[in-house]
This record gives C-alpha cells, sequence and structure tokens, in this order.
C-alpha cells in the first residue's frame, strides 16, 4: 500500500509508549498495533483527530503517501 503510518515515528519523538497512547485515545492496544504497521484498511477521522491531539501532530505527521 502506497499510504504510510508513521505512529511510531511519533510516539519516539514523543517518548511516549503504545499502551500510554492507547489508553489516551481510547482505543486497544490491539487496534493501535493493527494501524501501527499498516495493516488498517481505513481510520476513522474521530481516531485521526485523538492522535493529533495526544501527540500534538498534524495528520500529515502521521500519514504519508510513497509512490509504489
Amino acid at each position: 500500500m502506497s499510504i504510510i503510518v508513521n505512529v511510531d515515528v511519533m510516539l519516539a519523538r514523543r517518548k511516549m509508549t503504545s499502551g500510554e497512547l492507547a489508553e489516551k485515545i481510547g482505543i486497544t492496544q490491539a487496534n493501535l498495533s493493527i494501524l501501527k504497521t499498516g495493516k488498517a484498511k481505513a481510520v476513522r477521522f474521530s481516531t485521526l483527530d485523538a492522535l493529533c491531539k495526544a501527540l500534538d501532530c498534524q495528520p500529515g505527521d502521521i500519514l504519508e503517501y510513497r509512490a509504489e
């Protein structure tokens, strides 16, 4: 897929664990893992909003397009 999810990069920059992030945004660690690994088929805007608030970033910091 051409959409890259950079949640791991933002977690490292914010020195936050996946567990802390999952708790802050109200999703399970399993669902966060699916998102982080790029296996998610879709992302709700409410989830993207929560990620941006928790990580203090913009959607473009999390999602990236790369041509294959």
